[in-house]
This record gives C-alpha cells, sequence and structure tokens, in this order.
C-alpha cells in the first residue's frame, strides 16, 4: 500500500480519469466494484466527480463532452513539476496538445495531449491536489501502460518528454520496458504481442489492485461489464481484462507483491 499527499515525482502516473455519458451509472458499478466512495465535485456543474477509498482520492469520473460516439474510456495522467515546459516539450518531440495547459481552479495545472502513436494522455501540475492519494491496495490504482505498434518511437517519444530510463525486458518477439524514475519503476511501455487483432489502437492501460481476480472478474459480468481477455497469470500476478457496463477497458491484476511505486 501507498498513501501520499504530496505531489508525485515528475513523470509519474499520478491521476487516473474515467470519461463516461452516464456519471451515475458508472459510480454505481464501480461503487459496488472496488467499494469506491463517488462524490460530486463542488462546485461542478457537469457532473465530475472523485472517487474515494478508505477517505483517499483514487480516481476521477468525467461525463463525456466530445461527440457522442466517442467511447467511454480511462485516461493517465503523467505528473508534471511545471506543465507549461512539459507540454512544449511535448509538441517539440511530435505530439499534439488538444486541451490547456489551463489552471483547474486552485486544485492544480493540467493538459491533454495525444502521442505520436496517437494515444491520448493527460498532465498534472499538482496544486491543492496533488493526485491520487492511495496506490497498490485492493481498489486502488497499482500499475499504468503504454501499449503500440512502434515500440521504439513510443519509448523516443517518452524519454524526450519526461526523461525517463528504461529496464529492458524483451524476449524473444515480447517487447516491453519498465518505465523509469529516479530508478523506480512507474510505469511500463510495450509492443502489443503476438496475437493481438491488426489495427489495434495503442492505448495507455490502467491497473487496479484486486484481492482476488477471478472473484473480480465474475462481478464486473455480474454489474453488466464484460470480459475483454480471460484471466491468466502473469509474472506479477494474476491479471484480467475487462470493460465495464459502458465500455470502458481496464485491467485487474492481483499480487502479493507491490509492483508500483
Amino acid at each position: 500500500m501507498v498513501t501520499r499527499d504530496t505531489r508525485w515525482p515528475a513523470g509519474t502516473p499520478c491521476w487516473v480519469e474515467l470519461s463516461v455519458p452516464d456519471v451515475p451509472k458508472a459510480a454505481a458499478f464501480y461503487q459496488a466494484l472496488f467499494g469506491w466512495d463517488v462524490r460530486s465535485a463542488i462546485p461542478s456543474p457537469d457532473g465530475y466527480a472523485i472517487a474515494h477509498l478508505r477517505d483517499r482520492i483514487v480516481a476521477a469520473i468525467s461525463p463525456v463532452t466530445s461527440p457522442q460516439d466517442v467511447p467511454a474510456s480511462w485516461m493517465t495522467y503523467l505528473a508534471a513539476d511545471e506543465a507549461d515546459p512539459v507540454a512544449e516539450k511535448i509538441t517539440a518531440a511530435g505530439g499534439q496538445l488538444t486541451v490547456g495547459p489551463l489552471d483547474v481552479g486552485e486544485e492544480g495545472r493540467m493538459a491533454v495531449a495525444v502521442d505520436p502513436a496517437g494515444v491520448a494522455f493527460g498532465l498534472w501540475q499538482g496544486g491543492r491536489t496533488t493526485g491520487i492519494g492511495l496506490a497498490n491496495e485492493a481498489g486502488a490504482l497499482t500499475w499504468n501502460e503504454h501499449l503500440s505498434w512502434e515500440f521504439d518511437a513510443s519509448k523516443a517519444f517518452y524519454r524526450a518528454v519526461f526523461g525517463y530510463g528504461f529496464q529492458d525486458v524483451s524476449e524473444g518477439s515480447f517487447r516491453y520496458a519498465v518505465l523509469q524514475v529516479d530508478a523506480r519503476e512507474v510505469g511500463g511501455i510495450g509492443q502489443w504481442p503476438d496475437g493481438t487483432p491488426p489495427g489495434t489502437p495503442a492505448a495507455w492501460s490502467v491497473y487496479f489492485a484486486v484481492a482476488d481476480t477471478d472473484a473480480a472478474v465474475t462481478a464486473v459480468t455480474g454489474l453488466g461489464g464484460s470480459v475483454i481477455a480471460p484471466v491468466r497469470d502473469s509474472p506479477y500476478g494474476r491479471m484480467g481484462v475487462v470493460a465495464d457496463n459502458q465500455g470502458a477497458v481496464f485491467c485487474l491484476i492481483s499480487s502479493p507483491e507491490v509492483v508500483r511505486l
């Protein structure tokens, strides 16, 4: 378990946000699955809500504000000491800014960007809200990874923007590296593995810790969600890929060891 009340180190996944058509429906789903206490952000005229676990922030839920055909999805935000210089690095490295940088009241400063592989991600410069306050506990975030068809190019982009170190664990056709900040593991970056359907878009995936992956996957389907990839054992724990009852994809993993900062 990790608790935090100060800013996360720059480059660390520090915030995850779910965008859905129906915020109350999502709140009920994740409350039943993870035990989250979902509270409306005040003032928030658009239904934006903050999820808590043991009275600590673990995620946000936002109404979809873009065209209605945009699917529900989870977005990863990466910590920035100062959002504006990092935003400049994003464009210099071939990414595009779609939102900001802009202030979110006294909570912090944010931006949303798209990397050269086409993946949207956020920047968060913590203010009064420094990011998630709980990780590596059942019901909380435990890992984030970027998967694409362009492993080398994606590594080069994120190194240029965030200065990551990489611990390459590739083997054979499996290509993957652990993202490091000050020699600490903060996430992963890899290439879609063999067998992935052609045309699968690149993505930042979010992993939530659970005590029992099989039981959690069963709970997801019972709540109206679906299974994207069957439960399997991995070197880091038993994992499954699922979608919630509005189609947002996320991963579940149970492990006896901490796999994140």
